[in-house]
């Protein structure tokens, strides 16, 4: 199996969102990619540049970012076109690598609006930013590509903000760190959702778990969803002792902490997504936790319920005068 290290440049509308085509804000302007073997070693390379269809004029940060401009997007081909010829540039027995998670979404986006054939679903692909946070940083801090590459020590003898040479760097900051797991650290995509129960993603990994809901009508529905409630161990799947119930940690993410009576205590955190047609879908992770963690939890459970309470009392205040 082959490493599919790809990255894109993209353009939006210098008219501001309301201006923007909302079927594509962003458009693939570049497409760059390196294969590597299991060995890590690079063995093929990809780069094409995109002519545009929506979004002609660079918007001036892309423009003062990128190597190139208008007119070299000019000599560019369709996207269509370049991204049939990535697709089979890419071969049988690939996986895809991207440094963080919005190249995938873009591309399917760009292919959508070309009603092009969709990427086969579950899609599997390595998020080399959050493997590469996990390995390298306790706090598990998101970083950008350049950080990485200067961390590691990787040589620079190329400028970022090209799609083949950033491809290029994730391929080395990946070679560089080489995690042992690798082949348990995978995720997946999220552009093309499970639809019904049937679809639904669960999938156990060395160091937490992972469910992938199907879509409900709203986040009520979805809260009433038994299976989504559940805590279950990472390890074995069986089901764990509440310790500290689900709450409300953000608008659109819950935390719990529980307790599996074989491997320990675990926390969780659903955060809840919104689809194109409106419609909502839960992303459920379970991850080990120590005394810290539950600390922080809890600590965070206690701030929002004193924010609640002290909203209470001003609002009774307030209608008091």
């Amino acid at each position: 199996m082959n490493y599919i290290v790809f990255d894109l440049e993209w353009n939006q509308c210098c008219g501001g969102r309301e201006n923007e085509n909302p079927r594509m804000p962003f458009e693939i302007i570049e497409i760059g990619a390196v294969k590597l073997d299991k060995h890590f070693k690079i063995v093929d390379t990809y780069s094409s540049i995109v002519r545009p269809r929506l979004y002609k004029k660079l918007q001036p940060h892309i423009k003062s970012i990128l190597n190139y401009d208008e007119q070299t997007l000019r000599t560019g081909r369709p996207f269509d076109m370049v991204c049939r010829e990535f697709i089979k540039w890419c071969g049988e027995d690939y996986i895809f690598c991207t440094w963080g998670t919005m190249d995938l979404s873009y591309l399917q986006n760009n292919m959508d609006y070309y009603y092009m054939k969709p990427l086969e679903a579950p899609l599997k692909y390595y998020n080399i930013q959050q493997i590469y946070a996990d390995v390298t940083d306790e706090n598990n801090a998101i970083v950008k590509l350049e950080k990485a590459v200067n961390h590691l020590n990787i040589e620079v003898d190329r400028p970022f903000h090209s799609a083949v040479n950033d491809a290029y760097y994730t391929g080395m900051v990946l070679k560089a760190i080489k995690p042992k797991d690798l082949a348990d650290r995978y995720t997946y995509d999220i552009y093309n959702n499970p639809k019904d129960v049937d679809d639904e993603i669960i999938s156990y990994h060395k160091h937490y778990m992972e469910h992938i809901s199907r879509e409900f009508d709203n986040k009520k529905d979805a809260l009433q969803d038994k299976e989504l409630l559940m805590i279950r161990c990472y390890k074995c799947g069986k089901k764990a002792t509440k310790k500290i119930k689900w709450f409300a940690n953000t608008p659109n993410s819950y935390l719990c902490v529980g307790k599996c009576w074989v491997h320990g205590h675990i926390s969780g955190k659903i955060r809840f997504k919104q689809t194109k047609e409106g419609k909502i879908f839960a992303i459920k992770t379970i991850v080990p936790t120590d005394k810290k963690g539950i600390e922080v939890i809890r600590e965070r459970q206690d701030e929002l319920r004193l924010r609640r309470q002290e909203k209470r009392h001003n609002k009774k205040q307030t209608e008091l005068v």
